[in-house]
């Protein structure tokens, strides 16, 4: 059966079913960045198909499954990390307990609930939340988790295959809970042989944190080496 097509402004993008194979990501539409299909499912074996391709789900409740790959790419090495000194402080501090996949689905779920700027709404609905606890499950996911007093505070969280790690969300209920959780994960990632972290999009947060923009084939040629050792 021949491929169906979504016809937008920026061009052609390809409607995947359960089995339908992504396109090469050179395909992806430039406006808007990197939308390289549309549809499919969001099962482990699809999820991590996707994530070895350098393509993410991104979508909001009521729309299709949305998946990207943008161009240029948001990475961060983990041996690139930059700790502001203020941030350091707080470190030194001990201000929270950190704990690692303690609660991963707490994690996500705090994370769905926090306003994001120039967002309306969020694309962690419960299909997301479900998929990714599935991925929990078989061990290809991390959650870094900041506590204070037995409570949640902050954490952050995102998907590992081989030594390469994509870094999804993060939130804080008390200041710099996120911010010290990422920093520990960071760490963690290269205490683990991580060599590269997809931040996907380009933010002043973690561009603060040294992460920077790298060509779209320059990621996929780096990630197809880390996601097989």
């Amino acid at each position: 059966m021949a491929d169906d097509y979504y016809k937008l402004p920026g061009g052609f993008v390809l409607a995947v079913e359960h089995d339908t194979p992504f396109p090469d990501v050179s395909l992806a539409l430039t406006e808007p960045n990197g939308l390289i299909a549309i549809g499919g499912d969001l099962s482990a074996k699809r999820l991590l198909d996707a994530y070895r391709k350098g393509i993410f789900p991104w979508f909001s409740a009521g729309e299709p499954i949305l998946w990207w790959s943008p161009d240029p790419r948001m990475v961060l090495f983990p041996d690139e990390l930059k700790v502001q000194k203020s941030l350091k402080k707080t470190i030194q501090k001990q201000p929270f307990e950190i704990r690692i996949n303690t609660a991963f689905k707490q994690v996500m779920e705090a994370c769905s609930q926090t306003p994001r700027p120039d967002q309306d709404g969020t694309w962690i609905n419960q299909k997301m939340i479900q998929a990714y606890c599935q991925l929990h499950e078989i061990g290809h996911t991390i959650s870094v988790e900041s506590w204070q007093n037995n409570q949640l505070v902050g954490g952050c969280y995102g998907v590992r295959i081989g030594r390469m790690f994509y870094g999804e969300s993060m939130f804080h209920h008390v200041s710099n809970a996120s911010k010290v959780a990422f920093v520990h994960l960071v760490q963690y990632l290269q205490s683990q042989g991580i060599g590269m972290i997809d931040c996907q999009m380009n933010t002043p947060l973690l561009a603060s944190f040294g992460a920077r923009e790298i060509p779209r084939n320059t990621f996929i040629d780096l990630l197809s080496r880390l996601v097989n050792t």
